[in-house]
């Protein structure tokens, strides 16, 4: 077992989870699936909040100027049951690991609608950016569940060296640029 200071992926906990599922194995292929059953809650509740955002919202004038009032009162709702109740959820998966089959799945639809109401806020305000966002990121996820699933993938010791490797080299170069950022500079 790697060492950690991480209360959530110490022995004990790995040991209590062991006697919650007597006679099953974890295997790549189910938690495959399960991530992408949550994967599909998470969209499917986000992209409805976001159609909520997007509805057409009552306007109003100013000196002949028409305005959009901008993210609606449910939307900012939303944001905040998902915001609450994913909390809430979290708190009791963490305190009830053998109610998480209940509580995941409750937990991706809170994050949903919080990440949908969200996002949305930030695509008003800054068009396209959020598309491009969350196209690539579920877009990456997708392929990596489908790599995993069809067995293209094996996580030998190399390769997980490489991904460390890959990451590490990208929050490198990104918190360089950040810090350049902050004396005006940049990198090319």
């Amino acid at each position: 077992m790697m060492r950690t200071a991480n209360p959530a992926l110490n022995a004990k906990v790995f040991n209590q989870a062991r006697s919650f599922g007597v006679g099953e194995s974890m295997t790549i292929q189910g938690t495959v699936n399960k991530a992408g059953f949550l994967l599909f809650l998470l969209v499917a509740s986000a992209s409805w909040v976001w159609g909520k955002a997007f509805e057409p919202q009552p306007m109003f004038e100013t000196i002949g100027e028409v305005q959009r009032t901008g993210i609606s009162s449910a939307v900012g709702g939303m944001i905040a049951l998902g915001a609450i109740g994913g909390l809430i959820t979290a708190f009791i998966t963490i305190f009830k690991k053998q109610w998480s089959n209940v509580t995941a799945p409750i937990y991706a639809i809170f994050e949903g609608l919080m990440l949908g109401g969200i996002s949305s806020y930030f695509e008003m305000k800054y068009p396209g950016i959020v598309l491009q966002a969350v196209a690539l990121t579920f877009g990456t996820l997708f392929c990596l569940l489908g790599a995993y699933k069809s067995g293209l993938i094996k996580a030998t010791e190399n390769f997980k060296l490489g991904i460390v490797a890959a990451t590490g080299a990208i929050f490198l170069v990104y918190m360089v640029g950040w810090i350049m950022s902050l004396f005006g500079g940049s990198i090319p």
